[in-house]
């Protein structure tokens, strides 16, 4: 039946598909999941280097971040590249170059002295770091039906809210004993370690490996279902092997430009991410700056972030499954509004006042990351199909990354000219912007995307 990892479908018995299937869909979650959040090793180091590279050569806060900045523009332009070239060349080549040139240009980073120069790395670091997520995305869309992405997709989200509470813990650790220089290499040796598993692991579709496509995999399941209530397991369909081909990039492009609730989502995306990164980006600093707290302490305090939108991230992915008939939007629409609420609260904690600061992070972080992955994992699967998922992805986070790059620079001087309330208020203001846009979404229905 079988050599090695290779199938030949068209010989198998439908238990014995569902079987390979099973196992590899497994095989191809724990992958990802590893893989993804040891990208934010890269990326989510710099949060930590930034009092590091203050000290040692006086860079103002809107020099600091217009690294933040250079990074999100070039992750933005990469991702709408990338996105179009993940639904061409699959995952598993487009995402093991970023990861090693992502490694080597954090290595050259930390040996840098001149702010220009370590602006042109981090610009072309965010470049290579947006190799990451929208090929990836596409795999799991073409190895996971509409009704199982509620909870894998759910649960796939959760790999880069953790991969970057880790971070942020190992960052903070590493600037404490070692200094901010060691911030970019401990972590891009890891990173290496990482793209090597990813490598050998990775398949890029069933079809790659001798087994049907989802669609084919989708009605034995359902055959499966029907036999077990009574219907005639020799009715199931007969499976054919097809290859996995791309379907052009006017497809895809168009797939993206001409969908008016892609549009939707991209809007709502990018005002999302101004509040995700102004807590991503600015964070520890406020802590340290406003609160007084220690960088170690800090570390500890805003990991709660990330590690609560993990819970965000497959909740709400259940809920949206569950509740809501896979239609994301009004899981998203409420998560948003909550993120207004107590952004604002968390702003108001008084300093010393740890524990209503921590109990506001954690909301925080659930109603970040939780509508996070639903908008550009999720959504874009399910309003463009697994044939121009990538590309949906990449055009979704391309326009959260424009977001992004707004909230370095601009709430940098934000906070140089107007303190700290003002940036607040910018990144609340932003969310709810994107709460009342994911309303008129609200009742939009998911319909499986078919292709022969």
């Amino acid at each position: 039946m079988a050599t090695g990892t290779t199938f030949d479908g068209s010989k198998m018995s439908r238990t014995e598909i569902l079987s390979a299937w099973k196992s590899w869909q497994l095989r191809i979650f724990i992958t990802i999941w590893i893989t993804y959040g040891t990208f934010y090793l890269c990326r989510a180091n710099i949060s930590f280097a930034l009092p590091g590279l203050s000290a040692e050569f006086g860079f103002s806060k809107t020099l600091l971040g217009l690294l933040g900045t250079a990074l999100f523009i070039m992750y933005s332009l990469g991702q709408f590249i990338n996105g179009q070239l993940g639904d061409k060349y699959g995952a598993r080549k487009l995402v093991f170059v970023g990861m090693i040139v992502s490694a080597l240009l954090n290595i050259i980073f930390s040996f840098s002295t001149a702010f220009t120069f370590m602006l042109i790395v981090w610009g072309l670091n965010g470049y290579f770091q947006s190799m990451g997520w929208s090929p990836q995305v596409k795999t799991m869309a073409n190895w996971f039906t509409v009704k199982q992405r509620g909870k894998w997709m759910g649960l796939m989200g959760s790999c880069y809210q953790i991969g970057n509470a880790y971070s942020w813990l190992l960052a903070s650790y590493l600037a404490a004993n070692y200094g901010w220089r060691s911030l970019f290499w401990v972590p891009a040796i890891i990173f290496l370690i990482s793209s090597a598993h990813f490598i050998t692991r990775i398949r890029n579709a069933p079809e790659e490996i001798g087994l049907p496509p989802i669609e084919q995999l989708r009605k034995l399941l359902d055959a499966g279902a029907d036999a077990r209530a009574g219907a005639d397991p020799d009715s199931a369909p007969v499976c054919k092997l097809v290859e996995d081909k791309h379907l052009g990039f006017g497809h895809t492009i168009s797939t993206c430009v001409t969908n008016p609730r892609i549009w939707g989502i991209s809007i709502a995306f990018f005002c999302l991410d101004i509040i995700r990164y102004g807590f991503f980006y600015w964070a520890p600093t406020y802590l340290i700056e406003a609160q007084g707290a220690k960088i170690s302490s800090a570390g500890l305090t805003v990991a709660v972030l990330p590690l609560a939108g993990s819970a965000g991230a497959i909740v709400c992915g259940w809920v949206s499954e569950k509740y809501f008939n896979n239609r994301r939007a009004p899981v998203i629409c409420i998560c948003l509004f909550g993120l207004a609420v107590f952004s604002y609260l968390f702003y108001k904690a008084p300093p010393g006042a740890w524990l209503w600061g921590l109990i506001c992070l954690a909301i925080i972080g659930f109603c970040t990351y939780g509508p996070h992955v639903l908008m550009v994992g999720h959504a874009a699967q399910d309003f463009a199909g697994r044939k121009a998922a990538a590309s949906a992805a990449g055009f979704i986070d391309g326009f959260g990354y424009i977001g992004a790059a707004m909230t370095g620079v601009f709430t940098g001087w934000l906070v140089e000219n107007y303190g700290w309330g003002a940036g607040f208020w910018y990144w609340i203001i932003a969310a709810l912007v994107a709460a009342f846009t994911m309303l008129a979404l609200w009742r939009v229905p998911v319909v499986e995307v078919e292709y022969d």
